[in-house]
C-alpha cells in the first residue's frame, strides 16, 4: 500500500505537538514514522465491553477507528446496518480489508480460524493466493504481496502475525526480560483459578516493577511506543501515578492478571502465551468464535475501510447520518483545537440517540474544560455505563472507558 504524503501529513498533525528539534518533538516524529507500519495485529480494546455499553442495534450506522480490525469485525456480530472504519496506518487498513475479504470468501470456519486465529500455518499463504487475493482491491493486494525480495508480507500469516508489528515485538521483548529475571510468563495461562493467578502475579510479576532495569526502561517514553503510546499519552499515564508511570503499569498489569479468569481473557493469552488458547472452547475475539462465523460472513459487506483521518472522514458525511462512534484512545493524542473540530463533526453528523465511546490512558475524562461547554452540552456523560465498561474491559491497559449519549436521545 502506498504511503502518500497526505497520510504522512495527517499522522504528523495527529502526533506532532512539539518542535522537531526538541527531545519530545523528535520522539513524536519517530513514533509517527513507526505508525505508518503495522502496530497492532490484534486491537487491545475489549469489544464485548464496547458492545454491552453501546447496545448496537440493526439500524445503527457506525463510525470506528480500525486499528487492527478485530473490533470492527467483532461489531458485525451485533448486526449493525453499516460500519465506516478509518485509520491513519495504511497497514491497519490493509489488515482490516484482508479480514473482511477472508470472512466473505473463505468457505469454512476451520480454515478461517487457521488463517486469522492461529495465523501460523504454511497453508494460509495458499488460501490467500487462491481464495482471497483475487477479491482484494489493488492497494491492499499490493501491500500484502509487497515486502522484501525474500518473502511477501502475507507470509506473516504462516509466521504468527501476532508476534509482529510494534505490539507483537514489544510483547516478545517483555518475555525476554522476564526470562532474564527467571520468570516464564507462559506458565501463567496454566492457572486454573483466580487465586492461582493472583499468587502468580504476587510472586513472579509484581516484584519485577521494583527492579532497577524495569524502572529505568519505564522512565523512557520511547519504551512504550510498542504499546502504541505516543509521548503525549505517556504523560497522561504518568500523571495518574503522580509523575511516575511505574505504579500505573503495575496496577494495569495486576488487573489483566488478577481480575478475570485467564480462560475467559484472550488478551491475557496474547500477552502471556503469545497466541490464543489451542483448544476449544477458548476465549477469542467474537469474530473468531465458531458460532459467529456465518454472521460475520453475511455482514462483512457492511464495512467500508478508509486510510484517512477520522475528522476528515466525518467532514465528508451528511448531517444527522450516524448513530455510534468508537474513537479508541485517539483523543489522548489531540490538541484542544483538534478535539473541538472532532466534536463539532460528531455533533453535526449524529442522529438523536447517538452514542460515543472512547478510552483514555489516564483515569479522568479529558473532555470537560477542553471542549467548549456549548458544544459538549449536546451530550450527556453516562457515568454508570462508563464505570461498568471500565470494570469489564479485559484488556486492562486503559485508565477508563467513557460513554457519551446525545442529550436529546
Amino acid at each position: 500500500m502506498t504511503y502518500t504524503a497526505s497520510i504522512e501529513d495527517q499522522l504528523g498533525a495527529a502526533v506532532h505537538q512539539n518542535p522537531a528539534l526538541s527531545k519530545t518533538g523528535a520522539l513524536e516524529r519517530v513514533f509517527s514514522h513507526l505508525f505508518q507500519g503495522l502496530v497492532y495485529a490484534q486491537i487491545w480494546e475489549d469489544p464485548v465491553a464496547d458492545m454491552q455499553a453501546l447496545q448496537i442495534g440493526p439500524e445503527d450506522q457506525m463510525v470506528c477507528i480500525a486499528s487492527g480490525g478485530c473490533n470492527v469485525m467483532s461489531y458485525l456480530t451485533a448486526n449493525p446496518a453499516s460500519i465506516t472504519a478509518v485509520d491513519l496506518s495504511p497497514a491497519h487498513i490493509a489488515l482490516l480489508r484482508l479480514k473482511l475479504a477472508g470472512a466473505e470468501r473463505i468457505g469454512d470456519f476451520d480454515t478461517f480460524y487457521r488463517f486469522f486465529g492461529k495465523a501460523n500455518h504454511a497453508a494460509n499463504v495458499g488460501v490467500y493466493d487462491r481464495v482471497v487475493a483475487p477479491h482484494l482491491d489493488g492497494e491492499t493486494r499490493g501491500y500484502w504481496e509487497g515486502g522484501t525480495l525474500l518473502r511477501r508480507r502475507i507470509s506473516l500469516f504462516e509466521r504468527t502475525i501476532y508476534h509482529h508489528g510494534l505490539l507483537g515485538r514489544f510483547i516478545g521483548g517483555i518475555h525476554v526480560v522476564g526470562r532474564l529475571a527467571g520468570v516464564n510468563f507462559r506458565e501463567f495461562v496454566r492457572c486454573s483459578t483466580l487465586e492461582a493467578q493472583r499468587a502468580f502475579f504476587g510472586s513472579h510479576v509484581d516484584p519485577l516493577f521494583d527492579r532497577w532495569i524495569v524502572m529505568r526502561l519505564a522512565q523512557q517514553r520511547a519504551s512504550l511506543f510498542g504499546l502504541g503510546i505516543p509521548p503525549a499519552q505517556y504523560d497522561k499515564l504518568a500523571a495518574d501515578g503522580g509523575g511516575d508511570v511505574i505504579p500505573v503499569l503495575r496496577e494495569r498489569i495486576r488487573k489483566l492478571m488478577c481480575d478475570f479468569p485467564v480462560s475467559e481473557n484472550y488478551f491475557a493469552w496474547q500477552a502471556f502465551a503469545r497466541g490464543y488458547a489451542p483448544d476449544e472452547p477458548r476465549s477469542v475475539p467474537p469474530y473468531l468464535e465458531r458460532g459467529q462465523f456465518e454472521t460475520v460472513k453475511a455482514n462483512a459487506r457492511r464495512v467500508r475501510a478508509h486510510n484517512r483521518s477520522l475528522i476528515d472522514l466525518l467532514a465528508s458525511l451528511p448531517d444527522g447520518s450516524r448513530d455510534v462512534y468508537v474513537l479508541l484512545d485517539a483523543q489522548d493524542w489531540m490538541t484542544d483545537d483538534q478535539l473541538a473540530n472532532l466534536w463539532a463533526e460528531i455533533t453535526r453528523t449524529a442522529r438523536p440517540g447517538a452514542r460515543v465511546l472512547f478510552r483514555t490512558g489516564g483515569i479522568n475524562d479529558i473532555l470537560p474544560g477542553r471542549v467548549a461547554p456549548d458544544l459538549l452540552g449536546h451530550w450527556k456523560y453516562d457515568a454508570k455505563a462508563s464505570a461498568k465498561a471500565t470494570a469489564d474491559d479485559r484488556s486492562a491497559i486503559y485508565g477508563a472507558v467513557h460513554l457519551y449519549r446525545m442529550a436529546n436521545g
